[in-house]
Formats: C-alpha cells, sequence, structure tokens
C-alpha cells in the first residue's frame, strides 16, 4: 500500500526531489530542492495550469518581486498577523508549535484565531508536558513567520514576501489601465514565496521555501452574479463540506442554495476542480471544505479550501478567500494612493474586491505523485500512472541489443524526436531492467528498436500502463505522440 514513506523513498532514489545542501550537516531544514525528473513534472504542472486557468479564462499574468518594502507588510497586515502559535519548555527551552503539538497529542484542531489564553487553558486542562524533558511550558507566544532582509549598506529593512499575492495587490492600477481591463479582472503569478516555519516536515508538504500559482480576481462587489461565463461550466459535481453537511452538487445548484455565496465564486471554484480533474488526480478524493470564521485567515470574509484526501490524511491544496476590498484599502491607505478604477460595463467608480485561489505548487506536485503510484505484484513491478503532458519524459528509446546497425536507427529517431518531445535513451542492461526504470519514473511509452526495424523500418511501442507492445512505423512516429499528448 501507497505511503508518505515509500514516496519519498522514490523521489530521492530517481530524481524528483531531495533537501536542499544535503551534504551539510548544518543544512537548514524546511529546503528542499526539485531534480531533473521533479522540475519537469513541476514545469508541465505549470504550463498545464497557464493552460487550463489563465489562457482559458483570459487571465493577465505578471511577475512580482520576491523582495518588497516593509510597508506593503504593514498595509497587508502580515507584519502584525502573520504568526504561529508557540510554547517554550520551562527548563529545556524547546519550542514547539503550539496548535500542531495540541493536535498530535490530543486530535483537538486549534483554529486560526484562537487567542493564546485559551489554547494556554486547553494546554493546562489536558496537563500537557514537554515531550523531551517532561516540564511544563510558558504561557502560548506568537512566532512571526517573516523572513526579514537588509538592504543596501544602511540595512534597510524588508521581507521577503510569504505570498505572491501582495505584488498583485500594489500594481493593480497600473495593470489594469495598461491592460484595458473590465471587471471581473484576474491577474494571475506563479513563482516562490518564504515563510519562516517553526517545524517544516515532511519534504514538499510544509516548506520555507515554496512555489505558488496565485490568482486574484478583481471583481465589482455589485456584480458577483453577472458572471457571463457561468452556465459553461455547470455540469461538473463539486463536493463541498461546510462543517455540518457534505454536498455533491454543481455550482448552480450551490449557489441556488445559498451553499457557495455567489456565482462569481462558484464559477472560479469549478475551473479549479476541472484543472485538478486533467492533472489525473482522484477527485472523488477531494472536497471544498469551508472554512468556520476561527479559521480563516485574518484577511477573509469567505473561505473554502480544496483539499485531497492522502495517505497522511486530508492536504490543503488551495486557499480560496473572498478577501473583500482589504488588500486595496489596506494599500491605499499606506502609500496615500487611490485605488479605485473606473468599470466600464457599469459605468462606476470602484474600489474592487478580490477573490483568491492561492495553489501550493509543490504539495500538488506530491499528491501527483501519490495519486499516480502503482504496483503491478504479478509482474512485480512499480510504475507512475502520470498523465502523458505531465510526464517528466513522454518516451524511452531502447534499442535491443548493442548492435551497430539497430543503434543507429535508435539514435536517428532519437535525435528526431527530441527535438519536440521529452526523450530519453538507453542502452545499458537488459530491456526489461530498462522498461522498470523508466516506469518508476512514470514514461508512459517505450520504442524498441529491434532486427525487425532493420527490414521493415518498424519499431514496438510499449504502453506503461497495461504493457501492451505493438508495431508502428518509424514515419508515424511524430504523429502518435502529437496525439498521445493532447490535453
Amino acid at each position: 500500500m501507497v505511503n508518505y514513506d515509500r514516496i519519498l523513498k522514490l523521489s530521492l532514489e530517481r530524481g524528483f526531489y531531495f533537501p536542499s545542501s544535503d551534504i551539510y550537516s548544518d543544512s537548514p531544514a524546511g529546503f528542499w530542492e526539485y531534480g531533473p525528473n521533479g522540475n519537469n513534472i513541476k514545469n508541465k504542472f505549470i504550463e498545464l495550469w497557464r493552460r487550463e486557468l489563465v489562457r482559458r479564462d483570459e487571465m493577465v499574468e505578471i511577475d512580482g518581486s520576491q523582495i518588497m518594502s516593509k510597508n506593503v507588510f504593514i498595509a497587508s497586515g502580515h507584519i502584525d498577523n502573520f504568526s504561529d502559535p508557540i510554547i517554550i519548555c520551562n527548563k529545556c527551552k524547546a519550542i514547539l508549535r503550539a496548535d500542531k503539538y495540541i493536535f498530535e497529542k490530543l486530535g483537538i484542531i486549534v483554529p486560526e484565531r484562537l487567542s493564546n489564553d485559551e489554547i494556554d487553558l486547553i494546554v493546562n486542562e489536558h496537563n500537557l508536558k514537554c515531550p523531551k524533558c517532561c516540564s511544563d511550558f510558558h504561557k502560548t507566544e506568537r512566532f512571526n513567520m517573516m523572513f526579514k532582509v537588509g538592504i543596501g549598506p544602511n540595512n534597510d529593512e524588508a521581507y521577503l514576501r510569504p505570498e505572491t499575492c501582495q505584488a498583485i495587490f500594489v500594481d493593480f492600477v497600473r495593470i489594469y489601465k495598461t491592460m484595458r481591463g473590465k471587471l471581473p479582472f484576474p491577474i494571475a503569478q506563479v513563482g516562490k514565496s518564504f515563510r519562516n516555519e517553526i517545524a517544516p516536515r515532511q519534504s514538499l508538504l510544509r516548506l520555507r521555501e515554496f512555489y505558488q500559482a496565485e490568482i486574484e480576481v478583481f471583481c465589482n462587489p455589485n456584480q458577483l452574479d453577472n458572471i457571463s461565463k457561468f452556465e459553461d461550466i455547470n455540469k461538473t459535481n463539486l463536493t463541498i463540506d461546510d462543517g455540518l453537511n457534505v454536498y455533491k452538487i454543481t455550482a448552480k445548484e450551490a449557489v441556488e442554495r445559498k451553499i457557495i455565496p455567489n456565482k462569481l465564486i462558484a464559477y472560479y471554484l469549478t475551473l479549479l476542480y476541472q484543472f485538478y480533474e486533467k492533472t489525473g488526480l482522484d477527485m472523488t478524493k477531494s472536497r471544498f471544505r469551508k472554512l468556520s470564521d476561527q479559521e480563516k485567515a485574518f484577511y477573509a470574509t469567505v473561505a473554502f479550501d480544496l483539499e485531497l484526501q492522502t495517505s497522511i490524511g486530508w492536504l490543503e491544496l488551495v486557499a480560496c478567500n473572498y478577501r473583500s476590498n482589504y488588500d486595496l484599502s489596506q494599500h491605499s491607505k499606506i502609500s496615500k494612493e487611490k485605488m479605485e478604477i473606473m468599470d466600464p460595463i457599469t459605468n462606476e467608480k470602484v474600489l474592487p474586491h478580490v477573490f483568491e485561489l492561492s495553489l501550493g505548487i509543490d504539495r500538488s506536485i506530491y499528491s501527483i505523485i501519490e495519486n499516480s503510484f502503482s504496483e503491478d505484484k504479478d509482474n512485480n513491478r512499480t510504475f507512475l500512472k502520470l498523465k502523458p503532458y505531465l510526464a517528466p519524459i513522454l518516451v524511452g528509446i531502447l534499442p535491443l541489443v548493442k548492435k551497430p546497425e539497430i543503434e543507429e536507427i535508435a539514435k536517428r529517431i532519437y535525435a528526431n524526436l527530441k527535438k519536440d518531445f521529452d526523450t530519453y535513451y538507453d542502452d545499458s542492461g537488459s530491456i526489461g531492467r530498462r522498461y522498470r526504470r523508466l516506469e518508476e519514473i512514470g514514461v508512459p511509452f517505450a520504442i524498441t528498436v529491434d532486427y525487425d526495424s532493420l527490414i521493415d523500418n518498424t519499431v514496438t511501442i510499449r504502453y506503461r500502463d497495461t504493457m501492451e507492445q505493438k508495431r508502428i512505423k518509424i514515419k508515424d512516429l511524430r504523429c502518435f505522440f502529437n496525439e498521445n499528448t493532447i490535453i
């Protein structure tokens, strides 16, 4: 049975991802790097995100700075509010993240907005002790997770961004005007964010340096049900958990029954669901969980998390927050710049509201790898059942034997295909072993060049999932792979 440890072992052995600076004993936790195979999947995942969300919905995309001024994060509220609760042992001074420790020991979920005093009450009532020395804890404190940096010879205070979206908010008016925008106006960005996590763990699942793909949909708060493309997405059933009931329901039904507050939110939740269907995830194991008032981020008025059931439990992949006009009003207040724009549809001046889709790329990559992990015990093989358009390598070229005339054909095929497809040439070891190596990293097709290839200019195509084999003309290979990489 698949579990987290098996996925980690495979990832380390096959070049998907591994700890940063691992050769040094002082390398800090929470920093991981993508190897060649993982990087290929990540890049293809991002390109799928661009295709299925950014281009499909006619969004614009920017690339903002990773270091921003202190005032940006004063306005955003991160300087004052972006913190996690910690408890410190009186004796050995061990530092623990309070909410995670309480959940591990008691199974009690500590909401984000629970006060320090309320956390202390739980710790005292259940007599929780330090796991290292069994001593008592100090009172709960707050740890701000921002990474502070100094700029220039004067060491001017600035911060690494904890989320990619602040550049979108700061630049909104300029982008709206230069791109001749109209509401709703979605702006996308993909890049790295940085959070000084107290206890980073489980490789890609909780990092201090991580990839996000964020979409901020700027909208007129009086036009949230005026979405022209809403009917186009209404055949998809969403699973929504509001804390009391679980619904399997279309976007239209969810709006009519007030399970989702408006058409704009329902439309983008459905687009997000359809995107993840294309990644190959088993969406019967997914849900949109509506967050309670205590769980929501400080800037959110309505929030849904897209979660997937994995071997380690429910895993949040995307935070979907209706941020109202919090961000633009705060940046306007601190910067003294006006953030209102003209809505050409209603011909009125508006301070837009924002609906956010904040996607965790690293968690998504982990989920895709775990979801695709397959075992065929009858044939003693392990393989990743990745979609061809997400596989790190599309096809392996395998000469059956090391004969110059056969290798010449194989190398010619490789040279021709590698121009447009991720292709791998392997002539080392038995043909069975070479198949297994390719399958373990999710390569969907293998081409075997054999003695018959010398006679009739055909090769064998082997399918990863079924192990089916069929002959195909060498001249038809390019057409075959074009047809089999269609999304």
